[in-house]
């Protein structure tokens, strides 16, 4: 996938391409397949950091899920 393609994934942009890009990769482009996740598992990502992790955290919040240690 070139540097400026679009991520293939329901994540909002403001977590960053890398991060969006490492998730897809790992095979999580959808928002029911975090809430199986702890944060730190993200956070264990390369390219994933504790800004996209929080902002995930948020998104999940408001469509009423969470990370599975929270």
């Amino acid at each position: 996938m070139p540097d400026d393609a679009p991520v293939p994934t329901e994540y909002p942009a403001a977590i960053g391409r890398t991060a969006r890009r490492v998730l897809a990769l790992e095979g999580y482009t959808r928002w029911e397949q975090l809430p199986a996740l702890r944060a730190a598992d993200l956070l264990a990502l390369h390219g994933v950091g504790p800004k996209a992790v929080q902002i995930l955290r948020e998104e999940l919040a408001a469509r009423g899920l969470a990370f599975a240690d929270e």
